[in-house]
C-alpha cells in the first residue's frame, strides 16, 4: 500500500531505537526516518525505489532493522 501513516510510524519507532542517523532516500532526496511527517512527504507508493542510509555508532544494526520492516512488508500481508 506504500508508505502511509502506519508503516511510517513503524519506521519512526524502529529508527528511534538507535543512536545513528537513519534516512530513506527517494530520487536523491534523503528524509529523516525519525520523523513521521518527513516520511509521509516522500509520497512513496508501493514499488517505489528507496535507499536506506544509516550513519553512526550502531548504523549497521539500524539499517538492518529498517530493511527488515520492508522485507516483512510492515506486517501487511
Amino acid at each position: 500500500m506504500g508508505l502511509h501513516a502506519r508503516p511510517a510510524s513503524m519506521l519512526v519507532r524502529t529508527a528511534s531505537r538507535f543512536h545513528s542517523d537513519v534516512s530513506l532516500v527517494k530520487d536523491g532526496e534523503p528524509v529523516n526516518c525519525k520523523s513521521v511527517l518527513a516520511l509521509m512527504m516522500l509520497s512513496a507508493g508501493m514499488g517505489t525505489a528507496l535507499q536506506i542510509i544509516a550513519e553512526g555508532e550502531d548504523a549497521e544494526e539500524a539499517a538492518r532493522a529498517v530493511a527488515e520492516l520492508f522485507l516483512d512488508k510492515f506486517g501487511e500481508e
